[in-house]
């Protein structure tokens, strides 16, 4: 019986390990053209698709449609370059777009304006990775692709474990995903999703966290993303250390998709397709071009929806009888991202994540277990979710200034629950137990202008409405019976504002000026945070940054209101942490795949919370 356990269980690992695939020569691409800066669709670019590995094919071609949409149909299955042109504006090159049989691949191609108009460019090099989507992040700051995050090696889909292969950012040393970069704290991270933070989106995470076991984000949700490490622009605050700003991919506007996964995290299953309307009509390759022509808003009625459910590989392993270990762990997560054109009204979206995740030790009473395994006197339950709901609103008013409002509410639930057996009966009694709970709401409202291709504003703020609950027993030897050591609750308020000015006197030369400004209404603590960055890339084969930023974060809302016997709090005027970052950075492109960067990086934090023993090392950070 024990060998058909472990022959099925071989089986079906070899199955989670192959993705289920519906095989077909052909695939269609797609995607749409917009303006970088302001977000409006480009009418009339050239799309121009080549394979990757035969440089000498004639390439076949599209032009946007009055959204800025193009779409390729039945192309062969394999690895693409991507080559996109629109009159005063700089080319984007793709490379490495991959069509599968399984679905359609859709880009969103994002183009820069140039400051000076020039002659028709032929651009060979492949696409610069090192170049963020955010343009007023111009320093430690990389876009990472769903792609890469499915290639990494030991990445398992997961976007922070991946992160760890880039210079400066390594995993600390506990077996989950905590990132660290530059030696900070792995909790200086900011998470944020579509322009917005969100509590740590990862399985298995423990209270003040910006980790865990694995991520509660699947790939088939996932766009292109940027991850800063360093003097980060000045929308982003309250992080010391960097920042994971994550985009979501839409779903297929014109027809109906079905993806079945299994691999080594898990089961997963996503569905998208058509949200009303009937989507776009294909534009052709012999459409005549509009090169130039101002941008339109999209076709009212037009939306998608996109929604993936995942259920751990090691729960279905376990239920199948197959023993794991002590520990059973188990998690499962779905997750969401629709949106909607309202025509002249703007574009509506609803978001979100939802993240359970358990981990159950069972004990034995046989104490020749214990002599070989002491855990196994001790059963515990451990539990960590995590759940967020958002909608935005984007309003583009006209081809130079783009509204994008947003309401997010969050919370995050820990508890562990440990139990052990005693002497002579064998029986269990409960000896701790704890649980904390945080919830978050916010509101933001971001407004971008562009005067012209060498001004360009950025500025919004952001409102937060904290809360906490925290709860403590332990069992009393003294009363023989549990205790309550902590019970506390709170909640409290911050607002962020932020304006940026970007200013580009030529293609080669790149300025930001900006400010951001974090106030604990708590304390009433402000910290007014001066950012600034410059780029100069004197040729197309390198390029030279300068960056400059004060950053400050919150401490976990519970610290505030921590107590003493007489039930005085004990922080209540506990002040920001606070770092200066300076990064100076040359990157450099002798030839075409290859690519060397430099950056000389420094960092002063102070305003750290510590014990208030002289002899202790505790502190905030550790």
């Amino acid at each position: 019986m024990e060998h058909k356990k472990y022959l099925l269980a071989l089986a079906a690992s070899l199955l989670f390990l192959c993705p289920f695939k519906i095989f077909s020569q052909t695939q269609n691409l797609k995607g749409q053209v917009i303006d970088k800066s302001v977000r409006y669709e480009l009418i009339g670019a050239t799309v121009r698709v080549a394979p990757s590995d035969n440089p000498n094919a004639i390439p076949v071609g599209a032009i946007t449609d009055e959204s800025g949409h193009f779409r390729l149909a039945n192309l062969p299955l394999g690895k693409y370059t991507v080559l996109v042109t629109y009159l005063g504006y700089r080319n984007a090159v793709l490379s490495n777009v991959t069509l599968d049989s399984g679905k359609e691949t859709d880009l969103l191609i994002e183009l820069e304006e140039t400051v000076m108009e020039q002659q028709e460019l032929v651009i060979t090099a492949a696409v610069d990775k090192e170049k963020p989507l955010n343009d007023l992040s111009l320093v430690s700051t990389r876009t990472f692709s769903v792609e890469e995050t499915r290639r990494f090696a030991a990445a398992v889909n997961d976007p922070a474990r991946m992160a760890t292969s880039y210079a400066g950012v390594v995993a600390a040393d506990d077996g989950n995903n905590h990132i660290v970069i530059r030696g900070n704290a792995p909790n200086g991270l900011l998470w944020r999703m579509e322009g917005v933070d969100i509590p740590n989106p990862n399985h298995f995470s423990n209270v003040g966290t910006s980790g865990g076991g694995i991520s509660i984000l699947s790939s088939q949700l996932l766009n292109n993303s940027d991850f800063s490490t360093g003097a980060f622009a000045a929308e982003y605050g309250n992080a010391l250390s960097g920042v994971f700003d994550l985009k979501l991919r839409k779903g297929n506007s014109d027809r109906r998709e079905f993806t079945i996964q299994a691999g080594v995290l898990g089961l997963d299953v996503a569905a998208e397709g058509p949200l009303g309307g009937t989507g776009i009509a294909p534009a052709s390759a012999s459409a005549p071009a509009r090169q130039g022509s101002a941008g339109k808003k999209a076709t009212a009625g037009k939306g998608s929806y996109l929604v993936n459910y995942r259920y751990s590989t090691l729960s279905l392993v376990g239920k199948l009888g197959v023993p794991l270990g002590d520990a059973t762990t188990n998690f499962q997560d779905l997750s969401f991202n629709l949106w909607k054109s309202a025509g002249k009204a703007g574009t509506f979206t609803l978001f979100g994540l939802g993240g359970l995740s358990k981990q159950t030790l069972q004990g034995s009473a046989d104490t020749a277990v214990w002599s070989d395994n002491l855990d196994k006197k001790y059963p515990y339950v451990f539990l960590a979710n995590t759940g967020v709901v958002g909608m935005t609103h984007s309003k583009i008013w006209d081809s130079s200034t783009f509204l994008k409002t947003a309401l997010v509410f969050s919370g995050t639930e820990n508890g562990l629950n440990a139990q052990e057996y005693l002497l002579p009966d064998y029986a269990l009694r409960q000896n701790f137990e704890t649980s904390s709970r945080q919830t978050k709401g916010t509101l933001s409202s971001v407004l971008s202008h562009k005067f012209n291709a060498r001004h360009f504003i950025r500025a919004g703020a952001y409102v937060n409405v904290l809360g906490f609950k925290l709860r403590q027993n332990s069992y009393d030897q003294e009363s023989e019976q549990m205790e309550e050591q902590l019970k506390q609750s709170g909640t409290s308020e911050t607002i962020q504002a932020f304006a940026q000015w970007q200013y580009r006197p030529t293609d080669r030369v790149t300025f930001n000026l900006g400010v951001h400004s974090l106030s604990m209404l708590l304390n009433n603590k402000v910290s007014i945070e001066p950012r600034a960055a410059l780029k100069y890339a004197p040729d197309a084969t390198q390029s030279f940054s300068l960056g400059y930023g004060l950053h400050s974060q919150v401490m976990p809302l519970g610290v505030y209101f921590v107590k003493n016997e007489a039930n005085q709090r004990l922080n209540p005027d506990l002040d920001l942490s606070k770092a200066h970052h300076f990064v100076l950075a040359y990157d450099y492109y002798p030839r075409k795949k290859l690519h060397f960067k430099s950056e000389l990086y420094y960092q002063h934090l102070f305003n750290v919370p510590v014990d208030k023993d002289a002899a202790s090392s505790f502190s905030m950070l550790n």
